[in-house]
């Protein structure tokens, strides 16, 4: 009769030990992914999920979109779900779960053209126009520490305004300024 227990025992040790390495993996397979964020121009607040279910969630993507549009031709656009990606990822790594205040994300190419005029450091062919930037700030994280956090995801352009108080991220080719 021991060796029956034992065998019952190992094998359900065995099988609590596989289920619960799996687990994490599983679930990190299913997990959605959220952003909260604020609109600094519009004061409008989305506190949604980009991804679920394993793949982007276009009824959430359409709400960062519309949250994201310029405020200023009250124009949306596709917004690179990657860039989602992105500020998760940069949010994971600083341990951040405020709220994400947002600067600028989608411009217009005319809205882009008369910032361009009033600035000497709007780019001619921003990634913004492409629905592929965002300036953000994390209340309560230093300005440096967003800063040096998104350089180290190596992913996309890296623009630090510690002047104006926010932090440029971008999907396009890794760069810094």
């Amino acid at each position: 009769m021991k060796n029956p227990s034992r065998r019952r025992f190992l094998a359900v040790t065995c099988a609590t030990a596989a289920a619960v390495s799996a687990g994490p993996t599983l679930a990190r397979a299913g997990t959605s992914r959220t952003l909260k964020m604020r609109n600094l121009h519009t004061g409008e607040r989305l506190n949604a999920a980009f991804w679920s279910n394993g793949d982007y969630s276009s009824s959430g993507l359409k709400r960062f979109n519309r949250l994201l549009r310029d405020h200023r031709a009250n124009e949306t656009t596709r917004m690179d779900p990657e860039l989602f990606d992105l500020i998760h990822k940069l949010k994971e790594k600083l341990n951040f779960n405020g709220e994400i205040e947002i600067i600028s994300g989608y411009r217009s190419a005319k809205t882009n053209a008369m910032l361009r005029s009033r600035s000497g450091g709007v780019a001619k062919r921003s990634y913004h126009t492409r629905g592929m930037a965002i300036d953000l700030r994390m209340p309560g994280v230093p300005l440096s520490k967003v800063r040096r956090a998104a350089l180290d995801l190596k992913v996309g352009g890296v623009g630090y305004y510690p002047k104006s108080n926010f932090v440029h991220v971008d999907t396009g080719p890794v760069r810094r300024w």
